[in-house]
């Protein structure tokens, strides 16, 4: 009986997270704010990706961020300091954001001035899987430096994701990663999802995942 309580509680708590992400939903919509959930572990690369899709875009688009960590305001500054508004939401305990932590974020927000919210979720790839925040696409960023049996060991985050990034491909020789197997990994889980293989030191694979941003707005 405890174990099925346990459960029970659990289905209520995401059934209750998917309405209000639902309503997330709906208010960007109105707005026409294209959001994105950036998800990935600690050292993923997930905050330099964002920043430097930040200073491809900002001249075109307005941007604002919300940074989620147990102890936010470290990415918050870096991503304030590329001219973007941002909200910071520390999570503490948690280990995810989630759609009522981001309903109170999107309030301080003038949504009427913004054409993308980039999310930057938890650092890990198991709390944040099950939580939908109410954004149009989620990406999970993984790194060769995690190993190249990473995406093969998180196969639920993985079927979340629409843009499946495998950074750090300039490192993969020196940490002995099969990048392939990688790819073939996150192919195998989501088949739907689009794969990048990306260097942010030698931009490889930048451009499109930029496109896959800008598609978003048409």
């Amino acid at each position: 009986m405890h174990k099925i309580g346990v459960l029970e509680i659990a289905k209520d708590i995401l059934k209750a997270n998917k309405r209000l992400a639902d309503k997330n939903r709906e208010l960007l919509n109105k707005y026409n704010v294209k959001a994105i959930d950036f998800m990935g572990a600690i050292g993923s690369g997930k905050t330099l990706l964002i920043e430097k899709l930040i200073d491809s875009l900002k001249d075109k688009y307005k941007i604002a961020c919300i940074a989620g960590d147990v102890i936010a305001k470290y990415d918050a500054e870096r991503f304030k300091k590329h001219g973007v508004e941002v909200i910071p939401l520390n999570t503490g305990k948690e280990c995810h954001l989630d759609a009522h932590l981001v309903s109170h974020a999107l309030e301080e927000l003038n949504l009427e001035e913004i054409d993308y919210l980039f999310i930057e979720n938890v650092g890990n790839l198991i709390c944040p899987a099950d939580f939908d925040l109410g954004t149009h696409k989620r990406v999970v960023v993984v790194s060769t430096t995690e190993g190249d049996d990473i995406i093969a060991k998180h196969p639920q985050i993985m079927r979340t994701a629409d843009l499946i990034v495998i950074n750090k491909i300039d490192l993969a020789g020196y940490v002995g990663a099969n990048v392939d197997k990688m790819v073939n990994d996150a192919k195998t889980i989501n088949p739907n999802a689009k794969v990048v293989k990306l260097s942010l030191k030698t931009m490889e694979g930048f451009n499109e995942i930029l496109n896959f941003v800008k598609n978003l707005k048409g």
